[in-house]
């Protein structure tokens, strides 16, 4: 990193730590090209921006954090879908290899990126993981779009079973499941995902399709409804409502392998609060549904 990138970030990690508004009018202006309307916001990223600057936010670190907000789905009634956990360490220097099954999944708790899917069989390079997860232990995630809560999250490693089998053919789907405080209203369903492109349609909760409300690009392209109603998808919806009430919004993410459903995670500020996969019309929709508290004191 070039010296003036690094004295960059750091000026912007320093904005974030005590001038967390500032900041994020700064990069609205930058995105949108227009100021962001404290006073009026209207669609859900004007709402999560709002909501991350003006909100308690302590409760969403509990929730962000893959490891604890194990203790929250049981303490929810939703601990059978939680996936097994086969172990949990504060450095990769602790984890014992020998100890896990032929294939498992490791990952840190605290970011997004760090997941590794790994094959005894295939074989691997247990420095190079280690030392793939420790750098990822140091990072701070806030920072980077500005999701100051993913800071106060304690870094750990943990492992989990490896799910054989998805419910979509040739590949594992997510659903995540937009929730408003306990009332879920909607899926956004990826699918295919590769590094270059993935597959995406929102359903109704009657699982209707409905192409009209993306906006689809060359990553992510018009699943044309392939997706078919997953049969546990009252289920779903159940654990949606229970585990979002109380939070004015949030998506529940899951996904359903080894024909049963799993808790994936739950995501507070999607895509940093500047999603653009959506059109107008529907972010204003969805924002409509997102009640705010007041502000915190």
């Amino acid at each position: 990193m070039s010296l003036k990138n690094h004295l960059k970030r750091l000026h912007r990690e320093y904005m974030l730590d005590h001038h967390r508004v500032l900041q994020a009018e700064r990069d609205w202006l930058e995105w949108k090209g227009y100021p962001i309307d404290w006073d009026n916001p209207r669609d859900i990223n004007e709402k999560i921006q709002w909501l991350l600057c003006f909100s308690d936010t302590s409760s969403w670190s509990l929730c962000a954090d893959k490891y604890r907000v194990r203790e929250y789905v049981k303490s929810k009634g939703q601990g059978d879908i939680l996936i097994p956990l086969l172990g949990v360490w504060n450095s990769a220097s602790e984890i014992d290899f020998k100890s896990l099954p032929d294939r498992f999944v490791l990952k840190c708790n605290h970011d997004s990126g760090s997941t590794l899917v790994l094959d005894k069989s295939a074989g691997y390079d247990e420095t190079e993981v280690r030392d793939f997860l420790d750098s990822h232990l140091e990072k701070k995630f806030g920072y980077l779009n500005g999701e100051m809560y993913y800071n106060s999250i304690k870094p750990c490693i943990i492992a989990e079973k490896f799910l054989q089998g998805g419910d979509v053919p040739g590949s594992a789907a997510d659903y995540k499941v937009w929730c408003f405080d306990g009332e879920p209203y909607s899926v956004w369903v990826c699918y295919g995902r590769t590094s270059s492109e993935t597959y995406v349609n929102i359903y109704d909760l009657d699982w209707n399709v409905h192409p009209e409300v993306s906006v689809f690009t060359e990553h992510y392209r018009d699943g044309r409804g392939a997706v078919p109603r997953p049969a546990c998808l009252e289920r779903m919806l159940e654990a949606a409502s229970a585990l979002s009430k109380g939070f004015p919004e949030v998506r529940m993410d899951f996904f359903v392998a080894e024909g049963r459903l799993y808790f994936g995670e739950m995501t507070f500020a999607s895509y940093g609060g500047k999603m653009d996969f959506y059109t107008k019309e529907y972010l204003e929709e969805l924002g409509s549904k997102c009640i705010l508290p007041g502000k915190k004191k």
